[in-house]
């Protein structure tokens, strides 16, 4: 494990940015969305970054990889920001600063990464919703999954322009085919008050 890396999870822990559980842990899950992305020469978003996992992993892991991590919280940013220096990442990864659905919207990240990571962002219905419109056509959202897999509804992930192509243990995986409906992502009320499909 890598020592300056270890260091920053403690800090994120420490502040409160990350759950409980052995610094191990937290990077071996992270080396599961690494993997899923098919690629360790690629530009991906990590949405809800703000513990910095699994973004920060990734990129220490695979010096292939550029990043961009997204929060809408200010203080994570800011450790993000801190994180990216203290790490020797920022020639590779930067942070924006945002919600994940408008930036969405903006020229700056439709359909402007190759990849999307989310480990704990939101309600499934929610976490497709606000990453197939940062992914370019072909590329993959990995999505933190639960010790017994999610029975994603198909039609409802192809409304959205997605389809599952796989799952190991703590992940799914989509790819991005075909139009992306230019109505997504809807506004944050809209997806609060009516997902687009429920999922136990």
């Amino acid at each position: 494990m890598d020592p300056a890396l270890a260091q920053v999870l403690d800090r994120s822990r420490a502040v409160g940015f990350l759950g409980p559980g052995p610094i191990e842990t937290h990077i071996e899950h992270a080396e599961r969305f690494g993997r899923a992305l098919g690629s360790a020469d690629c530009r991906f978003a990590d949405i809800g970054a703000g513990g910095g996992v699994p973004g920060l992993p990734m990129l220490v892991a695979e010096p292939g990889l550029s990043a961009v991590l997204i929060d809408a919280s200010r203080k994570r940013c800011s450790f993000l920001v801190w994180a990216l220096a203290e790490l020797g990442l920022v020639d590779r990864a930067e942070v924006w600063c945002g919600r994940a659905e408008q930036i969405g919207r903006e020229a700056r990240g439709r359909q402007a990464f190759d990849a999307v990571v989310a480990r704990g962002f939101g309600p499934p219905a929610v976490t497709l919703e606000c990453g197939a419109p940062l992914l370019r056509d072909g590329g993959r959202l990995v999505v933190s999954e639960p010790p017994v897999a999610r029975r994603w509804p198909v039609d409802a992930v192809a409304a959205i322009g997605l389809n599952q192509i796989d799952a190991e243990a703590g992940v799914a995986v989509f790819e991005r085919r075909g139009p992306l409906p230019p109505s997504l992502p809807r506004s944050t009320k809209q997806l609060k008050r009516s997902p687009l499909f429920e999922i136990a």
